[in-house]
């Protein structure tokens, strides 16, 4: 009787451990898949599923038709490395260090795709990161060194560099598409990080795209001859007019034997100079011989159409010019890049992958696309600020779901690891994004956003400012060779003419703002001594 009953507890002891081991296996299973995808510079007007004025992106679109999308997404800075370096830490630029595209991110940091390696899941990452060139917690990679190339790209391997022929959208799809066929049978769930150039400057299109796009005329921001009346001085003072600074051959791609054939053109404009080689010729000298007999059709006719009508156009038929030019290339970028995005989701359709992957497509930062006669980004008024962001994660978000709370690039770290089960460490300064993802508003704490661009005097001259931006308002702090401050009522002047930061109506949100950005910045610990402290070592780094 005895030996019955040990035996029988023996039996219960044997089934309680085989029950919690299917259940943690099953657990395991039912992380998601995760794959985040990040252009560069991508202007959230340029996509149709927040505007189909410029172009129509189905294939971007169906991530929000199917899933979430975010219209008060934003960045902490706008600006390439900065944001990127934000989304792998979640925190911001004055704690990774990365402040601007040359201060040194700090190595010390940990990264969510270290944090996913070490808990199951499988990592890689292909395209475009733009800083380093061994990124942490991955275990494949193929990155563009630095901004990289559209022709014939370079790429940083664990095995060495090397380099592919054809066009670099279509390359890093097909290194994501070929790692994905390889594990898709894998036990274990991945994150994969898909990461475009395009469309980030100088705006190469495919040659098919390039010929398409340039026959193409788009409508013209209502901002595109701004004055900036009513606005500061670094509204007036920065360097990104269409007409005044956007290159000749390295943007609107007029040959440099053109210009020297005209005798010179006016307005002057500095040619960009690419290592010792001029803004066009450089890029252009990637394309082998077959390659260069494509593009070759568009550009002369771009080019004789300029040497017969250029001289004899004023000022306004100049900028409305360069602004067609301009988003005809842009534009030619981001069509690759969506045809690309449904490569993509066909192959998770056709693989039996779609259901359990969580598909987000966002961007580093916004862009300006003529608005303020601008192109670039840096500022913290919306077209640079605010970024497209749209996630997909069947059974889990409703479908065609559209959330307008201020949400940032800090975020994406502590929502991924939430997403994958992982707890994030604590020193994250982000709020996870899945409380709104799963339509649990109520759990959402934050009403207010900060922002601090610092890469000033540099490229684009945009000064040093921070700021709080909420739904109603928007309150910035302009600094180091000035001293000012800026307030935009987002409801009655969604295009931000205005700066009522000195009108008497606005006293009590201007008091409001000011005592919120102080609690702002000391929750984020960010200072007037962080400030001077950046502020001295870039000067000790521009002296030397």
């Amino acid at each position: 009787m005895k030996s019955n009953i040990l035996f029988l507890i023996f039996c219960l002891f044997l089934s309680c451990n085989t029950k919690t081991e299917k259940t943690s296996t099953t657990v395991k299973k039912k992380r998601p898949n995760i794959i985040f995808i990040i252009s560069d510079d991508h202007a959230y007007q340029a996509i149709s599923a927040y505007d189909d004025k410029l172009i129509r992106t189905p294939h971007i679109d169906r991530i929000a038709k199917e899933g979430m999308l975010f219209t008060n997404a934003c960045v902490t800075n706008s600006i390439c490395a900065p944001s990127r370096a934000t989304i792998l830490t979640g925190k911001h630029a004055h704690i990774h260090g990365k402040v601007d595209n040359k201060f040194p991110f700090d190595t010390s940091q940990v990264t969510f795709p270290q944090i996913m390696q070490q808990n199951g899941y499988r990592t890689a990452m292909f395209g475009k990161l733009h800083f380093g060139n061994n990124p942490k917690g991955v275990d494949d990679f193929m990155i563009l060194p630095g901004q990289g190339n559209y022709i014939n790209p370079k790429f940083i391997t664990k095995q060495g560099d090397t380099t592919i022929t054809g066009y670099v959208t279509d390359i890093i799809t097909d290194l994501t598409l070929n790692w994905l066929d390889k594990e898709k049978n894998s036990e274990e769930p991945f994150m994969l990080m898909y990461l475009h150039k395009a469309p980030h400057r100088p705006w190469w299109p495919r040659a098919d795209k390039f010929k398409e796009f340039s026959k193409k005329q788009f409508p013209e921001p209502k901002s595109l001859f701004d004055d900036y009346a009513n606005r500061g001085t670094a509204a007036k003072t920065a360097e990104m007019n269409l007409l005044k600074h956007m290159k000749y051959g390295h943007d609107s791609k007029i040959r440099p034997g053109t210009i020297e054939a005209m005798g010179g053109v006016k307005p002057y404009v500095e040619p960009f100079i690419w290592g010792g080689v001029d803004g066009f010729t450089r890029p252009y000298n990637r394309a082998n011989t077959k390659q260069k007999a494509q593009y070759k059709p568009t550009l002369d006719s771009i080019n004789n159409w300029f040497k017969t009508n250029w001289l004899t156009m004023n000022d306004k038929e100049k900028m409305k010019w360069k602004y067609q030019r301009y988003i005809q290339d842009y534009l030619a970028c981001i069509s690759s890049v969506n045809d690309n995005i449904g490569r993509l989701l066909n192959y998770l359709d056709e693989n039996n992958l779609a259901e359990n992957t969580i598909v987000i497509y966002t961007s580093d930062q916004g862009f300006y696309l003529g608005e303020h006669g601008w192109f670039d980004k840096r500022f913290i008024y919306d077209e640079s600020f605010k970024t497209p962001l749209m996630v997909r994660w069947p059974n889990e978000i409703k479908p065609g779901s559209v959330e307008n709370e201020m949400v940032q690039n800090l975020d994406f770290a502590q929502t991924i690891l939430e997403a994958a089960q992982i707890e994030a460490p604590k020193d994250m300064q982000g709020e996870s994004l899945i409380p709104l993802l799963k339509s649990n508003k109520d759990q959402w704490t934050r009403d207010a956003v900060y922002y601090h661009y610092y890469e000033y005097p540099a490229v684009h001259m945009v000064k040093r400012h921070y700021g709080i931006v909420t739904k109603a308002h928007k309150l910035a702090h302009f600094y180091y060779d000035v001293d000012e401050w800026e307030l935009y009522d987002r409801l009655k002047d969604p295009n931000e003419m205005n700066n009522v930061y000195n009108d008497p109506e606005y006293a009590n949100v201007v008091e409001e703002l000011t005592q919120k950005l102080k609690k702002l910045r000391n929750t984020y610990g960010d200072s007037d001594v962080s400030d001077q402290k950046y502020i001295e070592l870039f000067e000790k780094t521009t002296t030397h």
